[in-house]
């Protein structure tokens, strides 16, 4: 059957349209869009009082779930107590009890970050530790009512320069958060996963 050089050049043209869109998504044409739309939130979270509320506002912002709700999953039977530096970063002697806190965030059924986190239980209330102990909620809702900010000091790229698809963890931080009187509370070592491009 010949096919007429109209109609062949129209199959041409539609064929990008016809591809599935997750094939385009893992291909090296679609990694400079991946990559920027990572910068963006990577800059969202370093410029944000929480990486949770920067997680929930871009969860929000792209449609991801509804409601647009960052849940905390936790995972028990992982503890790794302090080091030495993290409890000069917190301001804390070696007696002092620091608890050990691992969660995997998600925005609907999307994993956003891996997050380990080393707080100080003496500098919070008696409600929110039961919160941190007993519940899924993110740690920077549990502290809320004592307006807190980070101070991140180490951010490292995990996006290698000659990957050909997204990987499984795009960017880590590594911050301590304190209160709006100064009071160090919690270190946070957090992994940005893929999922927070499942937008795309």
């Amino acid at each position: 059957m010949t096919i007429h050089p109209r109609l062949l050049a129209a199959l041409v043209l539609a064929l990008p349209l016809l591809t599935p869109r997750a094939h385009a998504d893992s291909s090296g044409a679609g990694l400079p869009q991946a990559q920027s739309q990572a910068e963006t939130l990577n800059a969202n979270i370093l410029a944000s009082s929480s990486a949770t509320l920067a997680l929930e506002q871009w969860c929000a912002a792209h449609a991801m779930a509804t409601p647009a709700r960052i849940v905390a999953r936790l995972q028990r039977g992982n503890e790794q107590a302090a080091s030495a530096e993290q409890r000069t970063r917190l301001g804390v002697d070696a007696h002092t009890v620091v608890k050990h806190r691992r969660v995997h965030l998600y925005c609907g059924d999307h994993l956003m970050s891996e997050a380990d986190n080393w707080y100080v239980p003496s500098r919070l209330s008696a409600e929110m530790n039961r919160l941190l102990e007993e519940t899924d909620t993110p740690f920077g809702k549990v502290v809320q009512p004592l307006a807190p900010y980070r101070r991140t000091f180490a951010a490292r790229n995990l996006w290698a320069a000659d990957a050909q698809e997204v990987p499984a963890a795009l960017f880590e931080h590594r911050a301590v958060l304190y209160t709006a009187a100064h009071q160090p509370i919690a270190e946070v070592r957090e992994s940005y996963q893929r999922g927070v491009l499942a937008f795309r």
